[in-house]
């Protein structure tokens, strides 16, 4: 066979394949140097929607890097106290001494070393409650002042919101551990202290205090006398009663406090009197009534033992709310008469707290301003 014969049997026999492969390869390198040969396509934004996001882009990373410097803010201050106090460390006080006892009269020293621990505790306690109301409140667009900001409504705030996290501490008294709950109620207890204590001395916003300390008041005792499921990892002894007893025990070192407890914890005594005169006693509600009433008359002999001398020389010591209590502490005592036949260790408890309260009465002359009959019943 010639050359030339060979060349074209050679083309004869290409596949038609590859010649497909080559027009397309040569069609696409065409379109891509068409394609950069065009102009950019016009943008679909004016100038100004371009300014006006450029400026909420920067206002969006500034808000980032300042909530990074709080962040690193609030991260070294807490680590400046790591070396002495860990994450772990607790409530080395004498908060729960005496828990359902009668307290011995002794003053109470507290060395700088406890004064810097309890910083320590108590800027913990800030940062659980704000989290606490973060919690409550989710709507993220209203701004919230920090705790920080202390003019009179936002302490009013702060102290409504710790008394919210205070009952809250004690609805889940037998769910945590006993650490914790000492920490935090001692924390929770001082801090509203400190915070009715500032409030009360501007002498404003009045019927607001009076409404959240009273909701306080009722909100504890209620607790204080529900059933308690108790969880051997808060108690070994002592019923989960007796804490939140010793809690409303602690606030009412603050007279304002003190003397609406007692008011009000009379007041239940005497309902509750009569509720246990048309009980059967085979009931399965008697023996938690039964057990809170006495609950209740301990509490009042703590509070008379422990502060009635000290509030009554308090300059604004309320003589118009300790007349009333005092008439309505009598009163629960004549309700509690009716139940002697039932049970007569009522009328000898009731009858300790009246024998109390009147030796209070007969050592201060503040406490003798009574009304006449008044003091004729306490003293007969």
């Amino acid at each position: 066979m010639s050359g030339s014969e060979e060349a074209q049997a050679s083309k004869t026999n290409t596949d038609p394949k590859d010649e497909s492969l080559k027009f397309a390869l040569a069609l696409s390198l065409l379109r891509s140097k068409l394609h950069q040969n065009q102009p950019p396509p016009p943008s679909n934004l004016s100038d100004s929607d371009a300014l006006r996001w450029k400026r909420k882009a920067k206002e969006r990373k500034q808000e980032l890097l300042r909530l990074r410097e709080d962040l690193k803010e609030a991260e070294v201050s807490d680590a400046s106290q790591y070396d002495l106090f860990p994450q772990s460390a607790s409530c080395k006080c004498y908060f729960f001494d005496n828990l359902g006892k009668l307290s011995p009269k002794r003053l109470e020293v507290e060395d700088g070393s406890d004064r810097r621990f309890n910083d320590v505790l108590r800027r913990r306690f800030f940062r659980q409650v704000r989290f606490k109301e973060r919690r409550r409140r989710t709507n993220g667009s209203i701004q919230r002042r920090q705790f920080s900001d202390l003019n009179a409504d936002d302490e009013i705030e702060q102290l409504r919101a710790s008394v919210d996290f205070l009952v809250e501490l004690c609805d889940t008294v037998s769910n945590v551990e006993k650490s914790s709950f000492t920490n935090w109620a001692h924390q929770a207890v001082d801090f509203i202290l400190a915070s009715l204590k500032n409030l009360l001395s501007t002498g404003k916003n009045m019927e607001l205090i009076e409404g959240i300390v009273s909701s306080l008041i009722m909100r504890l005792v209620r607790r204080m006398c529900s059933p308690l499921k108790l969880d051997e990892s808060l108690h070994t002894d002592s019923d989960a009663r007796f804490y939140v007893q010793h809690l409303i025990r602690k606030l009412g070192s603050e007279a304002y406090i003190g003397q609406r407890t007692i008011l009000s914890v009379s007041q239940r005594i005497s309902v509750q009197a009569e509720s246990l005169l048309f009980l059967d006693p085979f009931d399965d509600a008697f023996p938690n009534m039964h057990e809170c009433m006495f609950t209740l008359i301990q509490l009042i002999e703590f509070l008379i033992s422990d502060y009635l001398l000290m509030w009554s020389r308090d300059e604004g010591f309320d003589q118009m709310l300790f007349e009333e209590w005092v008439a309505s502490v009598l009163h629960a005592r004549k309700a509690l008469e009716l139940l002697e036949d039932r049970n007569g260790l009522y009328v000898l408890y009731i009858d300790r707290v009246t024998g109390e309260l009147s030796k209070q009465v007969s050592q201060s002359s503040s406490l003798q301003k009574l009304k006449p009959e008044i003091l004729d019943k306490l003293f007969q």
